[in-house]
């Protein structure tokens, strides 16, 4: 089975999967009218990057929406209606279970940061609620001009919960209005979202130009070593969440066994040869680096 028919076999009711170049998945969420999550939906995001991390041939991930007019707008309201219903009237039991239930749904959308590939987001138009949830789970974030944002849980009578909170104060250099945007739900747009830091690239248009641009970058690091990708993923989420002698250490233990890699010899070769660096396929990959 080729690459593109293995990743087309992914797709699922609400999301679409292909592969318009070598390499690249490219999973597109397709629940009309505005690609609002229902458990249905978030459930399958996750069945979907945890299927796609287990494919070899894939080097990065793009995200976007298959809806010409916005990427989402955020959670099914009617999904949250019967939260808790069916649990305990005990106080106490009640919260036991509406916990787990909430660290099923953040499982499902840190299913996106658990992929070892890059995942690079194109968000055009509306981008509401669980969006920031989901591309704050993502690697590179880019924005369409004429996107709209809005951390909307407050307007609901909830912190936002599923990743928002806990990601962008470690992804934003502005807190002070991070804090605002949180608290108030505003709308805020594109620009302001580079100004916080969320967005790395703001393109001028809507779906279809947000989308080339992130193809083009995916084309740029599928074109790299695999392997120092995916390592480079790895060590910037350590980083992250340890402090700077921690992650030398453990970095420190990583490469020794990566700078192993045959890519390096094939780039050396390459460069003599003034040749494309063919790289081998990942290989079966652990369910956890």
């Amino acid at each position: 089975m080729s690459e593109a028919s293995s990743l087309v076999g992914l797709s699922t009711e609400f999301l679409k999967v292909s592969s318009p170049e070598p390499h690249i998945a490219l999973v597109e969420i397709l629940r009309k009218p505005v690609n609002a999550f229902s458990e249905e939906c978030w459930t399958a995001l996750a069945q979907v990057f945890n299927k796609i991390s287990l494919q070899p041939t894939v080097r990065v991930v793009v995200l976007a929406s298959a809806l010409p007019r916005l990427f989402s707008a955020g959670i099914d309201l009617s999904a949250l209606g019967g939260l808790g219903d069916a649990f305990s009237n005990e106080p106490a039991r009640r919260a036991l279970q509406l916990r787990e239930q909430i660290l099923s749904f953040q499982s499902c959308i840190t299913a996106i940061e658990r992929c070892p590939y890059p995942v690079i987001v194109a968000a055009h138009g509306i981008a509401f609620g669980l969006s920031i949830d989901i591309m704050a789970a993502c690697d590179v974030r880019y924005a369409a001009s004429n996107t709209v944002f809005s951390i909307k849980e407050v307007d609901v009578g909830l912190a936002a919960d599923i990743g928002t909170l806990a990601r962008l104060p470690k992804i934003s250099g502005n807190h002070s209005l991070l804090h605002e945007l949180a608290y108030t739900a505003r709308d805020f747009s594109a620009a302001e979202a580079e100004k916080l830091g969320f967005v790395s690239r703001v393109v001028q248009g809507s779906r279809d130009e947000v989308l080339s641009a992130a193809l083009q970058t995916a084309r740029t690091i599928a074109g790299k070593s695999p392997i120092a990708v995916l390592g480079s993923k790895h060590l910037l989420l350590h980083a992250r969440d340890h402090s700077v002698q921690e992650n030398l250490d453990y970095t420190a233990t990583w490469n020794s066994a990566m700078l192993q890699t045959a890519d390096m010899k094939e780039l050396v070769k390459s460069t003599k040869t003034k040749t494309k660096p063919q790289f081998a396929p990942l290989g079966k990959l652990p369910s956890k680096l």
